[in-house]
């Protein structure tokens, strides 16, 4: 399935893509896609209903973030070695962990705000990966089952705040837009194989990134087992696994930022494509 919200910004209603990619309301069956709505059990009610049957969603309503009230958006830095390389920096030995704020969250298609002086702000085209059940000590063997499903997250960044300003990355992670999440959520049972996507980003129309998610130093399995042996996870939190090569401060020789005015493209095969335009913080 591919679960979705629509519709003003904090009003989202719960949706299905149906198979002719149109979007079905599903707020007759249930109350939102978030955690509650994630469990094995409920995505089996979900599973069970007759996607023609539901109302469908007239014209291009705005997309929202795939899941709602999500409580941790947890992120893995450096988790591509290639990027690694790029950044400068070793590839770890176990995985790097930061936090965006939950502020930072928007929907795919919302515009993306350059803060305030900034003349650093970044892209990673990232999987996202959404916890369906309550996860802790799991054992990398297992670590599949606690998945509701997979999106795509775009992990804006402000190099500046994150690198150069003291403290830990969460700094230059955490600015409002700077996580666009979706358009959809994929379930687990779709996605064949977590370890070979593909994913993309472009700028104007300039392709910069160009990964697989087979090249992931630590993969989704190792991630989710790794994380919550940290921190219990609960249904609906999200976990962003890092970026492949192509992020703006590793073009050479000149690094390449963001500015207001641009266009973003990005996406991964068979879970969506996301479009943001940069506009500048007032």
């Amino acid at each position: 399935m591919k679960l979705l919200r629509y519709g003003p910004k904090g009003q989202e209603k719960p949706g299905l893509l149906d198979a002719q990619g149109k979007i079905r309301d599903l707020s007759g069956v249930v109350a939102d896609i978030d955690g509650a709505a994630l469990t094995d059990a409920n995505l089996a009610k979900l599973r069970a209903v007759d996607a023609a049957s539901l109302p469908l969603v007239e014209g291009n309503p705005r997309i929202g973030p795939c899941v709602g009230k999500i409580g941790k958006f947890i992120c893995i830095g450096l988790n591509y070695a290639d990027h690694a390389a790029e950044s400068n920096l070793p590839v770890p030995a176990e995985p790097v962990i930061f936090n965006k704020w939950t502020s930072a969250i928007s929907g795919p298609n919302d515009d993306v705000e350059i803060p305030r002086g900034s003349k650093k702000t970044d892209w990673e085209v990232e999987l996202g990966v959404v916890i369906g059940k309550p996860a802790k000590y799991v054992d990398e063997a297992n670590a599949l089952d606690y998945v509701a499903g997979y999106c795509v997250i775009n992990d804006v960044s402000e190099r500046e705040w994150q690198i150069e300003r003291g403290g830990t990355w969460d700094k230059g992670k955490g600015f409002d837009t700077f996580g666009p999440i979706g358009p959809w959520m994929v379930t687990r049972d779709e996605v064949a194989d977590p370890q070979n996507l593909g994913l993309w980003l472009e700028v104007d129309g300039h392709r910069y990134q160009n990964g697989n998610t087979k090249t992931m130093v630590f993969g989704v399995a190792k991630l989710v087992s790794y994380v919550s042996q940290c921190m219990s996870l609960q249904p609906g939190d999200v976990i962003s696994t890092g970026t492949p090569p192509g992020v703006g401060m590793g073009v050479k020789p000149n690094p390449v930022y963001l500015k207001p005015g641009q266009t973003i493209r990005l996406g991964i095969e068979g879970l969506g494509e996301q479009t943001q335009k940069t506009y500048a913080a007032e």
